[in-house]
């Protein structure tokens, strides 16, 4: 057992060799020392790099070690996630590290009777992992008090920043205790991510970045198809008919375009669910089980929901519209090939999609095989991205000046504008 984990204690060393583990993770190599010694972090990890027991393990280290009293509504450790099946799957995690030490634990979310959540609280439990809604809900009807907390956790906040998290996440900071462990986890680092994650820590802070400039899974098969948009659906169900695409995830673009989806799908004979943020959380839990258990073969998600999908056996990863952001392509494809396994992801792509799959390719530095020969591909979707990649890539293309006429005198440069402040800003004064 490597030194970061021979820095536990012998409780949580056998849950961890329970769980299987025998090496840590790259994250949680670097991160489990520091924050044995209470710094705070910010860290930069891809789902499914182990980052959960890379916060998880030294924060019941300290709490056995501190070994504080459990009062009613009032925990010592706050983990914030966007996302209920996140939450639900950090939970998870934690009672598993937490076996043989008896480190009392709950989740809360919304979608689901909030009476039992409190009655757990009432109970007392040590460690609390929540969305911020629901949270501040539990606050507001004084049946949950943030004045003991002494590390507070901020997961996957890129997406708590897509989905508009942020007055929440501030109102939550307010009721914090300004002494505090913070720890800022992230899948991208973006300079608004950072700007946040600056005033979210307090001191020092341990920046830790885990392959930042090599974000493509190798062991993943990439493929485009290019293909007419009005031949998407059908391209789609020849490619699930591919004895070998058992447990699929299907990523469109909107939430009405996965209902739609998955509609066509099982119509058309084939085991589909849909998972996005309008289910309520009996679908969504019913989804993910059939998913798991193999009753459900394609899974048609939004990206938000499916940061709570960690199922190590998914055959294929299917793109049905690009995303806009290339960071958000990486975390779909990384989906498939977890635990050591092999994976396919396989990308729709029309002639309109051709600036967002230049940008994709530029940003995993490498071009991704084409599949010419199907019976729907488009010529005209092909030769739309070979023309656009003939011109610079978004974001690095040099505007050349014109050239003046010879009649006219050169003009004087305008005074540069004044630049707004920054959408952070007032969250930076707090």
């Amino acid at each position: 057992m490597s030194a970061a984990f021979e820095a536990l204690n012998p409780a949580l060393r056998k849950a961890i060799a329970a769980v299987g583990y025998t090496m840590p993770t790259p994250i949680q190599a670097k991160a489990i020392p520091p924050l044995l010694k209470g710094r705070d972090l910010i860290g930069c990890a891809q789902t499914g790099t182990g980052k959960t027991a890379a916060f998880a393990l030294p924060i019941l280290h300290r709490l056995a070690l501190e070994n504080r009293a459990v009062r009613p509504c009032r925990p010592h450790v706050l983990i914030l996630a966007p996302t209920r099946e996140l939450v639900a799957q950090i939970g998870e995690n934690v009672e598993a590290y937490a076996r043989f030490q008896k480190t009392p634990s709950a989740v809360v979310f919304g979608g689901v009777n909030i009476t039992p959540q409190i009655r757990k609280l009432e109970a007392g439990v040590a460690v609390l992992v929540a969305t911020p809604g629901r949270l501040l809900d539990l606050c507001a009807q004084k049946a949950l008090f943030l004045d003991s907390i002494r590390t507070v956790v901020l997961d996957e906040a890129d997406r708590m920043l897509d989905m508009g998290f942020l007055p929440d996440i501030r109102r939550i900071l307010d009721r914090l205790p300004e002494r505090r462990q913070s720890l800022f986890f992230s899948a991208t680092l973006s300079p608004e991510i950072t700007e946040l994650a600056e005033q979210f820590v307090r001191g020092e802070a341990v920046t830790i970045r885990i392959d930042p400039g090599k974000p493509a899974v190798e062991r993943i098969r990439q493929t485009v198809y290019f293909v007419d948009k009005e031949n998407k659906v059908a391209l789609l169900k020849e490619l699930l008919e591919n004895p070998k695409a058992f447990r699929v995830i299907v990523f469109p673009r909107m939430k009405h375009g996965a209902d739609r989806l998955c509609r066509q799908l099982t119509k058309a004979g084939f085991k589909a669910a849909a998972l996005h943020g309008d289910k309520s959380q009996n679908a969504r839990l019913r989804a993910l089980s059939g998913f798991r258990d193999g009753t459900i073969h394609v899974l048609v998600a939004t990206d938000i929901a499916a940061r709570g999908i960690d199922v190590d056996d998914v055959t294929h990863v299917i793109n049905y519209d690009l995303p806009d952001e290339p960071e958000t392509y990486v975390h779909r494809i990384g989906r498939t090939a977890r635990a050591g396994a092999e994976g396919e992801a396989i990308s729709l792509v029309c002639a309109q999609d051709r600036n967002a799959l230049r940008d994709i390719e530029r940003f995993i530095r490498r071009p991704i095989p084409q599949k010419l020969d199907h019976p729907f591909h488009s010529e005209a979707a092909r030769t739309a991205m070979g023309a656009a990649a003939s011109r610079p890539p978004r974001g690095d293309r040099r505007q050349q000046p014109r050239r003046p006429k010879a009649s006219s005198p050169k003009p004087e440069a305008a005074p540069a504008p004044k630049a707004k402040p920054h959408a952070f800003a007032k969250f930076a004064k707090r």
